[in-house]
């Protein structure tokens, strides 16, 4: 291997570093399934370029020269690797290398030891390695040896040649180590006195392969499903093979005692019309055409055919609905079939309540009369050979339900236009109250109704929560006020609404229904208080006072 300059020599790794990192992404899709050895031996020859400077005597403290340590081109490499898996293995390595003429002699060896990532093909195996070394170096100059510590980190490519032996096509390693010199270099090199040797290793020979497991012989096993049929059903028989080579095409040949065997690959069909009852078997033989050795494997399975039986046909019957009012009707189904399938009639329906009819399996149960509680309709199902079965299916008969309660309706209103003519407009008058009297002797005849009050208002009144103030005194007065009518608030509900009179509206509300409070919108009662007849009474006072 002849290199004009390093530059050179770091573009070759470089590109070869490349190369092999295109075609180990590729060897991600090759077989993992080859045997692999528990120990690999490699042996081979080993470039190195140390990569690193030592003192140069020619230089002086004003004018120091480091000289490049030269390529080492006579070396050697040996490397044994444990292998815990087709992947993961421990490597112990050692390499050595000598270079350089006269003064330029130099020396270089690593002990390494760290993880070896490999991944195998039938033809190829890809590897990468991480070591940390102990170093050994003798530089030019007779520069004394010394040991560091280092580290190599690359991988490779190994073509295999037989099942004991591969040929390394190359190894491509970073080498790094780091030196101490200290106590041998001049003070006039200080930046030399911790040097770091840093540099491509390549390398190539062969490796040794050493404690494959046990070739493992070819087998096969043979299962039907299912394993017993009756005269005429098919069958499926499928062959499973271990420790062919997973990359062969096989061959397979199906063969039985029993029934008509039809093969495709590792699976056959066999049609057994006409086999009298009994225990039948099927065969298959299956080849590797590709291996020389133990290429074969034989495995059958047995199955067992039937007569037809005599069995009496099943049925079950449901009702939809399930439930019914008294007076209503239900769909009652049937479904029978027979496990000789041979055909089959419904019919003799019975019930226990309410009366049936139909024909075949549907029929109409009418539950007019019937008490409320369940009821339970059944039916026989025979077969043509006169087998026959029964089945009931139940639902349950329901009072009808009460009738809805009454809706809210309004019983009165109240009429505020006198009283905004005088400018009271949210005053009850004596002929509101009139009316607010009925509406109390509703409430107080029916303890459950509830009231509600609806106050409304003219666009044209400009008085803030005027409809509002309406119902709330309206309230006030059924409450309370003069004529102590003394219905309970959490029975009244005030609301405003959107009529654009000048009303209040009295709906009574009985238990069960609800106000239909679409237009309306309830009265916040912690902010609109009912209004006093004279509420500026105490007005003319603080004039008085104030003059």
């Amino acid at each position: 291997m002849l290199f004009h300059s390093r530059w050179q020599i770091r573009r070759a790794l470089a590109c070869g570093m490349a190369l092999f990192g295109v075609v180990l992404a590729s060897a991600v899709c090759f077989a993992q399934d080859q045997p692999v050895p528990k120990v690999d031996v490699f042996t081979g020859y080993e470039w190195l370029n140390p990569g690193g400077k030592v003192p140069n005597p020619a230089g002086t403290p004003d004018n120091p020269i480091p000289q490049d340590v030269p390529s080492l081109n006579y070396g050697g490499v040996g490397d044994v690797t444990y292998n815990f898996s087709k992947v993961l293995g421990l490597s112990l390595d050692y390499g050595r290398s000598d270079g350089g003429k006269g003064a330029l002699s130099s020396s270089e060896g690593a002990l390494s030891l760290g993880p070896r990532f490999m991944w195998r093909g039938e033809q190829t195996d890809f590897f990468v390695h991480t070591l940390l070394s102990w170093n050994r170096f003798s530089g030019p100059y007779k520069l004394a040896a010394n040991n560091g510590i280092g580290s190599i980190l690359g991988g490779g490519l190994d073509l295999n040649v037989s099942r004991l032996i591969s040929v390394r096509v190359f190894e491509a390693d970073w080498e790094w180590a780091r030196h101490n010199y200290s106590s041998l270099v001049d003070s006039q090199f200080p930046t030399l006195r911790r040097a770091s040797l840093s540099g491509e290793r390549l390398a190539t020979g062969i490796v040794w392969k050493f404690g494959y497991p046990p070739t493992a012989i070819p087998a096969a096993t043979c299962a039907v499903q299912p394993s017993q049929v009756m005269t005429g059903e098919p069958i499926t028989a499928t062959a499973t093979t271990t420790n062919f080579n997973p990359k062969h095409t096989l061959t397979y040949a199906w063969t039985g005692n029993g029934g008509k065997v039809t093969g495709k690959d590792n699976t056959a069909s066999i049609d057994t019309t006409g086999l009298a009852g009994g225990t039948y078997s099927v065969t298959s033989n299956i080849t590797d055409p590709k291996m020389k050795k133990n290429g074969t494997a034989t495995c059958s399975a047995s199955f067992t055919v039937k007569e037809p039986p005599k069995n009496p046909p099943t049925m079950t019957c449901s009702a939809s609905p399930s439930s019914v009012q008294a007076g209503g009707s239900a769909n009652i189904t049937c479904t029978c079939t027979s496990p000789d399938n041979v055909p089959v009639t419904v019919g003799n329906w019975t019930t226990t309540a309410g009366t049936i009819s139909g024909s075949g399996s549907n029929a109409t149960l009418n539950t007019t009369g019937a008490s409320a509680g369940p009821v339970t309709v059944g039916a026989t199902c025979t077969d043509s050979r006169g087998l026959t079965a029964q089945a009931t299916t139940g639902l349950t008969v329901q009072n009808p339900p009460p009738p809805p309660p009454p809706p809210a309706s309004k019983l009165s209103d109240c009429d505020f236009a006198n009283m905004a003519k005088i400018k009271k407009p949210w005053r009850v008058d004596n002929e509101c109250k009139g009316k607010l009297d009925d509406v109390a002797k509703n409430l107080q005849q029916n303890a459950d109704n509830k009231l509600v009050i609806v106050g409304n208002a003219e666009p044209t009144e400009k008085r803030p929560n005027l409809a509002a103030e309406r119902a709330v005194n309206a309230k006030a007065y059924l409450t309370g006020g003069e004529a102590k009518l003394g219905i309970d608030p959490s029975r009244i509900e005030t609301r405003t609404g959107s009529a654009g009179t000048k009303t209040d509206e009295f709906w009574i509300v009985p238990p069960g229904s609800t106000f239909p409070a679409e237009g309306t919108q309830a009265v916040d009662e912690s902010k609109v208080k009912a209004v006093p007849d004279h509420p500026h009474a105490a007005a003319p006072k603080k004039a008085a006072k104030k003059q």
